[in-house]
């Protein structure tokens, strides 16, 4: 959530920043001040019913001591009063409470003053892009019928098991998803990330920490009995681990990497463009997940973004950034770098990873704070990164380096599967 503080005393900045999401904001916002001011009047009044019920306590202490029955019976009448008013007064701060909490959740975050404003992918701006587009040999095909030809990928049996979206690998193909996996943590870990394996189900306080709740509920597969949901991405259990906590300046920054399987519904994904591996209802993620002080959020967004792209250098895999327009981002995002590789097959760009700082928009929400020399708590920032998702990327790989005698290996890969070419 956007900070109250925020608000009240950068109004007309707030505004601005989320017409970037070609979001009209006025009406949003005085509703925020009009249910903020509300509960601050209440508060004070109820604070004031309370220090005059102490006050008349002590008064109605006095004047039993000194014999003054008569009079200390008229005061403990008005505390009983006092304790109706007060009850009352705390009913409504309760309720305006809520309102306001839930009517700031409606509010997402305020794009970074960096972010260009836009309504479609079309105006995002593309940063740069690396390596060579390959030209394919003649005949050469898609990865769903590679898959199929070489007998590694098995999208109908998906289909048997569970439904469409749900891929099968077998051999080879998943021995190369085996293998991503390690190189992807193995690269983390070398830069200084800690491995943490987390559960692959959260609760609806973790699910609303992050901002999956409740503008991405759709998107999530909800065991409704239990009340827990299947991650979308591994970044909502590892952010929660911090989730009430208050961190010592000294921690800082905590740097955090997993890999979980990852489940999406992708209601309405239809077409050719998401055959295959493109768009799929689960699928392996690595995922790194920082938190940091303020002043270094957004060296630290550089910093992850080479990150991802030496990874994709060491796959030899062509890549673009692109720096999302505000009305591409997502709910909670300030600021989201998207990174697409090419498909040669295909001859199209797929997104592979989104790296984004979240600023003090999910720390608001977690309650996750760092206490610095002053010792005053202070909301941290929150930043994740895909380090690599891994379908699109099988997806690329498989195209790009396909040959008349196989599917070739990059030769960074090739002491984790143990093999160089992928063979009939």
């Amino acid at each position: 959530m956007l900070e109250l503080t925020f608000l009240r005393e950068h109004r007309e900045e707030a505004e601005q920043r989320l017409l970037k999401r070609n979001i009209d904001a006025r009406s949003l916002l005085d509703q925020a001040s009009s249910l903020d001011e509300k509960r601050r009047s209440t508060q004070q009044e109820l604070d004031a019913r309370l220090a005059e019920l102490n006050g008349l306590s002590r008064t109605i202490g006095d004047l039993m001591r000194t014999g003054k029955k008569e009079e200390a019976e008229a005061a403990r009448a008005k505390t009983t009063e006092l304790k109706a008013t007060a009850a009352s007064l705390k009913e409504q701060l309760e309720a305006v409470e809520k309102a306001l909490h839930d009517h700031l959740c409606t509010i997402p975050n305020a794009p970074s003053k960096n972010v260009p404003p836009g309504r479609t992918p079309e105006e995002n701006v593309t940063v740069m892009q690396e390596g060579a587009i390959p030209t394919l040999h003649a005949g050469a095909r898609p990865h769903w019928e590679l898959g199929e030809e070489y007998g590694f990928l098995h999208m109908d049996l998906g289909v048997k098991v569970t439904g469409a979206g749900f891929p099968v690998y077998s051999g080879q193909g998943a021995k190369l998803q085996r293998a991503l996996i390690s190189f992807f943590l193995d690269r983390a870990i070398a830069a200084g990330y800690r491995e943490i394996i987390p559960p692959h189900m959260v609760n609806a306080d973790s699910a609303f920490g992050t901002g999956q709740l409740p503008d991405k509920e759709g998107q999530m597969y909800h065991a409704t009995v239990d009340g827990l949901y299947l991650i979308p991405t591994a970044e909502v259990p590892i952010t929660n681990l911090y989730r009430d906590e208050i961190v010592d300046a000294a921690q800082l920054p905590v740097k955090m990497v997993g890999y979980t399987p990852c489940f999406r519904r992708e209601a309405g994904s239809y077409g050719a463009h998401v055959r295959g591996l493109n768009r799929v209802h689960q699928f392996d993620k690595v995922e790194i997940v920082r938190i940091e002080k303020p002043e270094n959020s957004y060296a630290v967004l550089d910093e992850m973004v080479e990150h991802v792209k030496g990874l994709l250098r060491a796959l030899e895999l062509p890549y673009r950034q692109l720096l999302l327009c505000g009305g591409d981002m997502g709910f909670s995002s300030a600021m989201t770098y998207d990174m697409e590789v090419y498909s040669a097959a295909q001859e199209r760009w797929l997104e592979v990873s989104s790296i984004s700082n979240f600023e003090t928009y999910q720390s608001n929400r977690l309650k996750l704070r760092y206490r610095g020399e002053d010792k005053k708590p202070r909301l941290a920032h929150t930043l994740n990164g895909s380090a690599l998702a891994l379908a699109r990327i099988v997806a690329a790989l498989l195209e790009n380096n396909q040959t008349p005698e196989g599917i070739r290996i990059p030769e960074a890969l090739q002491a984790y599967t143990g093999f160089a070419m992928i063979h009939k």
